[in-house]
């Protein structure tokens, strides 16, 4: 079923990235979102000091399909409050049980707002992708890192062909010999990590299939990649440790696109995982 809502947060996301006619109609709309999905196109332009030619403009940034699409997701983020959230951050000697509450709510906020820009279609493009390949390499760096070793862990377990490396020499190396029928999924928050852009781009001279995952919106990772994955921006609180809201993000699209890929392979799936959980189970016992 296709997402419809995600208005407000897609907005809020790429708000700064965008041009300054553009801009002014975000901003409109995500001060006055009741009125202004009762406008037309021509009065929303009116009344942000733009034109009706931004507002479509703005729809088309936003991947819409159109104006329409725009506000029946603002209407739905409306109805059920999603907007309401906020990220908070912990204050000095705070109780243990009000941070624990705080982080509760800043990872269920990340979560709804990457669910709510998640492009099915694109999942389906990554999915088939992966089914096709001959191997997968999975690159990120710094607290990407995580999520790329999260990924290539699940991938293994189910008899994909799957590597890992947190060496860039060694990941150069390795899709220097890859193909067409190979994949490399880049990991990256900002989708600007220069190693990771670097290896991406040496992936695509080499016509291996690309795709990236990165915070919503453009990217130098985006821009280069066949296949794009987002997550929310994650707006982490000013005290964090090792990206927090991000890494959840990420490793959240990690297992949406494993859950995708075994509902396609089930049966195979199933066979693969129980052969690694008696593995498992065969060292402990042992």
């Amino acid at each position: 079923m296709k997402n419809v809502k995600g208005g407000l947060t897609v907005l809020k996301e790429v708000m700064d990235r965008l041009p300054t006619s553009e801009k002014k109609v975000a901003k409109y709309i995500v001060t006055s979102p009741a009125e202004s999905v009762l406008l037309t196109a021509k009065t929303l332009g009116e009344k942000s000091k733009t034109s009706s030619a931004a507002v479509m403009r703005l729809c088309k940034s936003l991947d819409f399909s159109g104006f329409q699409e725009l506000k029946v997701r603002v209407a739905a983020d409306i109805q059920s409050n999603m907007d309401a959230t906020e990220y908070v951050d912990i204050e000095p000697n705070e109780e243990y049980s009000d941070i624990i509450h705080k982080m509760t709510m800043n990872t269920i906020q990340t979560l709804k707002e990457t669910a709510e820009i998640i492009k099915t279609s694109e999942v389906k493009k990554a999915v088939e992708v992966l089914r096709q390949a001959t191997s997968i390499i999975f690159i990120g760096f710094g607290a990407s890192q995580i999520a790329a070793q999260d990924a290539a862990q699940k991938f293994t377990r189910i008899d994909k062909n799957v590597h890992c490396y947190q060496d860039v020499h060694m990941a150069a190396t390795a899709i220097a010999t890859k193909g067409q029928n190979d994949v490399v999924v880049g990991i990256s928050f900002s989708g600007e990590t220069n190693e990771a852009v670097k290896l991406m781009q040496l992936a695509q001279n080499n016509q291996v299939r690309t795709i990236s995952l990165t915070k919503y919106g453009s990217s130098s990772l985006a821009n280069i990649a066949n296949v794009n994955l987002y997550t929310s921006t994650s707006k982490e609180a000013m005290l964090r440790s090792g990206a927090t809201s991000s890494r959840i993000a990420q490793l959240h699209m990690v297992d949406i696109l494993f859950t995708c890929f075994a509902s396609e392979e089930y049966e195979d799936t199933l066979q693969h995982l129980d052969e690694t959980r008696e593995a498992i189970r065969f060292l402990q016992d042992n």
